[in-house]
């Protein structure tokens, strides 16, 4: 099997929590001189645990949330279409709290997956958005992998991202889609999100005023929700869960988007089997 050059990219501000995980992460899995990351601000100094890993700082791009986002995206596919360009097969495009993980039963690395996976235009992983079931998992420690301490998550078009290209494409706000194509659900392939999987978390985010002033009251309260889903719903049997959700995200497609993934609103929670305890 021939290797596939890869290249992951990213853009944040402020977020050396969930940055150091991405590098740690894409780092070991694709090589940390295949990684690309942007900070959004100039007043922004390079992480000490970013050392060999090309950083640049830009100015800081203005906007609240949804207009934010698609000034991101739009910058990145411009950044994702140079590194194609420059030799790469693959550019892989994530916010800093999301994982592309190969289902550990494969017994393959990331880079191994996508080598030997048929890539025409982007592909998508199955999306997972972590949660926490109160009363059963305490807060999150950095000290140890997320999946070692969150066993719930909503099975969730919303991360059935198409975040990995192969031809220079336009991506849509936050990696969600390609304009002008479809998508493809990789089989065995996750995104993980963990955004909003610790309620501790969520209360600390809402005490920080600038993102308020921002406009991410509303978000962090929406996001909030997936927690009381994964306290509160029973939990489905993980095979059954993802062979049901890549049936209906493939059949499925909201009427406002043709090219996103549709689960008819149904909240699926499945509970993560052990052998993806120790990926993240």
């Amino acid at each position: 099997m021939e290797t596939k050059r890869i290249c992951a990219l990213t853009m944040c501000r402020n977020d050396q929590f969930f940055l150091r995980r991405w590098v740690q992460y894409y780092g070991a899995e694709l090589g940390r001189e295949n990684l690309r990351i942007y900070l959004d601000g100039k007043d922004q100094e390079t992480p000490a645990f970013c050392r060999g890993i090309s950083v640049t700082a830009v100015d800081k791009i203005p906007g609240k949330v949804a207009e934010l986002d698609r000034r991101r995206s739009s910058f990145l596919s411009d950044r994702a279409a140079e590194l194609l360009a420059s030799g790469y097969d693959l550019v892989i495009g994530t916010d800093t709290d999301e994982f592309l993980i190969p289902d550990p039963a494969l017994g393959l690395s990331l880079s191994q997956f996508l080598s030997s996976s048929d890539i025409r235009v982007s592909a998508s992983g199955l999306g997972v958005d972590v949660g926490q079931r109160i009363g059963e998992e305490g807060d999150i420690s950095d000290d140890a992998p997320f999946l070692s301490q969150r066993k719930y998550a909503r099975l969730s078009t919303r991360y059935t991202k198409a975040c990995i290209i192969a031809k220079p494409v336009r991506w849509g706000s936050g990696f969600h889609r390609v304009k002008g194509h479809n998508y493809h659900i990789l089989k065995d392939l996750y995104l993980f999100h963990f955004g909003y999987f610790d309620m501790a978390r969520i209360k600390a985010r809402f005490n920080d005023k600038s993102r308020i002033e921002g406009g991410w009251e509303k978000h962090l309260k929406k996001r909030s929700k997936n927690i009381m889903l994964c306290t509160q719903r029973k939990a489905w049997n993980w095979e059954g869960a993802v062979k049901f959700a890549r049936i209906m995200e493939t059949v499925f497609r909201p009427p406002y988007a043709l090219n996103k993934p549709s689960l008819l609103e149904l909240a699926v929670i499945a509970r993560i089997p052990e052998r993806f305890s120790k990926t993240v």
